[in-house]
């Protein structure tokens, strides 16, 4: 019997994929393919690819909104792969002006994104993520991704991977920010996830950058943003190629999460 753990060797080689759905791509990867009109067979594989070891590694369930950034536009770039409808109720990201879209990801110059996903209807308090992947490893303003209020930044939601003073910034339902000076590359994955009311975690790849019992507070009520705080008059500015909103994931979950988006950005040949 082949098991979970093959499932990105049977990927890889397109058997799991052409099971999936008794001969055609996986269900959830085709609806998303014919939403976002993807028509280019590298792509369409690799998003294929993408749901098939999501949901080998049992974590597709956790997901609230995948954004894949793949398609090279706006119109594509838009949809959250896991329900692909173009509605707010879905989460599809709605741009403000001063995007640019390529097959590589997309950059906010000065703008941001709505996801219309708001924490405190759709998330649980002690079970959340977020993540980011970007592609520059540049100082930053601004937020990968970002829910807290407009006057103060109580039960923030959010990672500022690179402020330009040099310094990360990560909250999980809470009222205190974790800061300390960034000595790594932060290309790649970011992921913040909280466990339990007194575990959250900030990983980039697959290096812990902390490990911190501060507890739980609220969820926030305003909608997560991509690129943008709605507390502070600064922008994120790097490159982005995959985003997602969810259940909190544990060590072992966030290990194959990377391993999934990694391999989805390798056949997407812009993989950092």
């Amino acid at each position: 019997m082949i098991g979970y753990g093959n499932s990105m060797f049977l990927a890889t080689h397109g058997i799991l994929a052409r099971s999936a759905s008794g001969g055609g791509f996986d269900p959830d990867a085709q609806a998303f393919i014919t939403a976002a009109a993807i028509t280019d067979p590298t792509q369409q594989s690799a998003i294929n690819t993408l749901v098939v070891d999501l949901k080998g590694y049992n974590i597709w369930t956790k997901f609230k909104a995948i954004y894949p950034i793949v398609g090279g536009t706006a119109a594509s770039h838009k949809f959250n792969l896991k329900d692909p409808r173009d509605l707010d109720a879905a989460f599809r990201l709605t741009f403000a002006t001063g995007w640019t879209h390529s097959a590589n990801g997309m950059t906010p110059l000065v703008t941001y994104a709505d996801t219309s996903l708001i924490p405190n209807s759709i998330l649980s308090l002690n079970s959340t993520h977020i993540s980011g992947y970007i592609r520059n490893n540049i100082d930053s303003p601004g937020p990968i991704l970002s829910s807290e209020n407009a006057s103060n930044y109580d039960n923030g939601l959010y990672i500022w991977p690179k402020q330009s003073n040099t310094l990360y910034s990560v909250r999980i339902n809470d009222n205190t920010s974790i800061f300390a000076n960034v000595t790594y590359d932060i290309r790649g994955l970011h992921l913040a996830t909280r466990t339990a009311s007194n575990v959250r975690k900030y990983r980039v790849n697959t290096t812990q950058i902390f490990n911190s019992t501060t507890a739980s507070t609220a969820l926030n009520t305003s909608s997560i943003y991509l690129g943008k705080s709605r507390n502070n008059p600064n922008y994120f500015s790097n490159q982005i190629a995959f985003s997602s909103i969810g259940d909190g994931l544990t060590d072992t979950e966030a290990a194959n999460f990377y391993t999934a988006v990694q391999a989805f950005q390798t056949t997407l040949s812009r993989q950092v």
